[in-house]
């Protein structure tokens, strides 16, 4: 009987690998004729489709590149209108600067004209901040005559900032 079982396996093997119109052979595995056309046009379609997002998102960037372009434009123009106020402002602040030194430069003169005691007993009630850029702008030999009229904490203090440099 094994005898017999062998070769007819080899028979049935046979005729399903040789039979493709037998229903379970080897061509029923085969695609259908159509199946094999609308692969390719499935294939056509996929790419299209993909083709078409990538131009969506070509579209998108392009209009965010020009939003992005519209941004820095703007953002450039601010920054020259602040640099143009920051000049505004250097320059109006170098004006003032030599304004109140032409202020202080008047009143040195006047504080000059006085007795030396008079002008100490005068600049001893101002603030001392304004007392030591007075003293600062002065000659060294009006500072000189001053000195001794001035209260000694205010002459101490222009003293520590001339010799610190500030």
């Amino acid at each position: 009987m094994r005898k017999m079982i062998l070769p007819l396996a080899l028979i049935a093997l046979a005729l399903h690998l040789l039979a493709p119109e037998l229903p379970g052979g080897p061509a029923s595995a085969a695609p259908a004729p159509g199946a094999a056309q609308r692969q390719p046009a499935d294939d056509a379609a996929s790419l299209e489709l993909k083709r078409q997002q990538l131009v969506d998102k070509e579209a998108g960037l392009k209009a965010k590149e020009e939003a992005l372009l519209k941004l820095s434009a703007s953002i450039d123009l601010r920054v020259n209108e602040l640099n143009a106020a920051k000049k505004g402002i250097e320059e109006a602040l170098v004006a003032k600067k030599k304004q109140d030194g032409e202020r202080y430069k008047k009143m040195i003169k006047i504080y000059k004209a006085l007795k030396a005691e008079e002008a100490g007993a005068l600049l001893n009630q101002l603030d001392g901040k304004m007392v030591i850029e007075m003293l600062n702008q002065m000659d060294q030999k009006s500072a000189v005559k001053l000195i001794p009229f001035i209260t000694q904490a205010r002459v101490l203090e222009w003293t520590r900032l001339n010799l610190q440099g500030k």
